[in-house]
């Protein structure tokens, strides 16, 4: 079945915000992974005022991606959500947690436990976000457009090396945000991490893409769509350039070149999976919400709710834009 142009559009916006909050999210919650790498007080009171104006805005992004999968495309939330179910409870305690840490540290005792608290939430949420992606390249299971799996289908050699992956991905992106907007001992030693990171992080994938082989992934062949290898080319250039922008000392080098990275990567993704949804089984068109549905959420939601957050990201970032210096007051 064709999916409609509304269709294509409410994919489209899934798809969009799902890049940004891996970018946006990405960074403050690899700042949270890398915060567990320091014993220095001042060093993480300077990451905690390095993102504290925006995390809390970062999620919204999730909510938008969960709600616009609920009204658009039920048959892919109705799948997702019970062959990952128990990834989303551990992502979503571990954000709520994480939150919890990151104000209380501050203002309660036993600072060591939300410390590590943060650490921990930031850490587990990146592991699960990036086994569901393996989860997803390995296939999912359906049956009668319902799922067919178990509990712990997820849980594979392959989304292990992809959770792993993402949790250096996004303490690389930490990193990265971390030189471009802080200054001092915290910038030299956030440059120290990006090369090994980038590193790790390659290793990872490497190994991934084997584990994919060795399991037969049923994955579409890249072949049949020659133009999408631009892609995987264009994130390896993207970390060579991480490795050269901390080599020369270019502070917004790492962090753009690990954005476009992910952007090289996610577009790889999305060669692979079309017209797929729920790989390899529920298309864009057999998932969508019938066409008023659609067309009421356009004009509701599509057309005021998602420009008056963007609007919001945007001024955020606007206003806290350039160097920490001391802190946001």
């Amino acid at each position: 079945m064709e999916p409609s142009a509304l269709a294509l559009f409410w994919a489209a916006v899934i798809a969009v915000a799902i890049i940004v909050y891996v970018i946006l999210d990405g960074f403050d919650l690899g700042v949270g992974i890398l915060f567990g790498c320091t014993r220095d007080r001042a060093l993480k009171n300077q990451m905690i005022a390095a993102i504290s104006p925006f995390w809390d805005g970062n999620e919204t992004w999730l909510v938008v991606i969960g709600a616009s999968l609920f009204a658009a495309f039920p048959v892919v939330y109705a799948v997702f959500l019970p062959a990952f179910y128990i990834p989303v409870l551990v992502l979503l305690f571990s954000l709520i947690f994480r939150g919890v840490a990151f104000e209380f540290r501050e203002r309660a005792g036993a600072r060591l436990l939300w410390d590590r608290g943060f650490f921990i939430g930031s850490a587990l949420a990146a592991f699960v976000q990036g086994a569901a992606v393996g989860a997803m390249i390995r296939g999912v299971p359906v049956a009668n457009r319902q799922y067919a799996g178990g509990a712990w289908d997820w849980l594979a050699p392959l989304p292990i090396l992809t959770g792993l992956g993402l949790v250096a991905g996004y303490a690389l992106l930490g990193a990265g945000w971390l030189v471009l907007k802080s200054e001092g001992e915290l910038r030299d030693w956030a440059y120290r991490r990006v090369r090994l990171l980038a590193g790790v992080m390659a290793v990872l994938l490497a190994l991934a893409f084997g584990a994919a082989l060795h399991e037969h992934a049923r994955m579409a062949d890249l072949s049949l769509r020659s133009w999408g290898l631009v892609f995987p080319l264009l994130a390896v250039m993207a970390l060579s350039g991480v490795f050269a922008g901390a080599r020369e000392r270019r502070d917004h080098w790492p962090f753009l070149m690990t954005v476009l990275f992910f952007l090289a990567a996610f577009a790889t993704l999305a060669v692979l999976f079309w017209p797929y949804m729920i790989p390899y089984a529920i298309t864009v068109g057999n998932a969508a919400a019938p066409e008023a549905a659609l067309s009421f959420l356009f004009w509701g939601a599509g057309l005021f709710v998602l420009p008056v957050i963007a609007l919001y990201t945007i001024g955020v970032y606007v206003v806290f834009r350039g160097k920490l210096h001391k802190g946001y007051e």
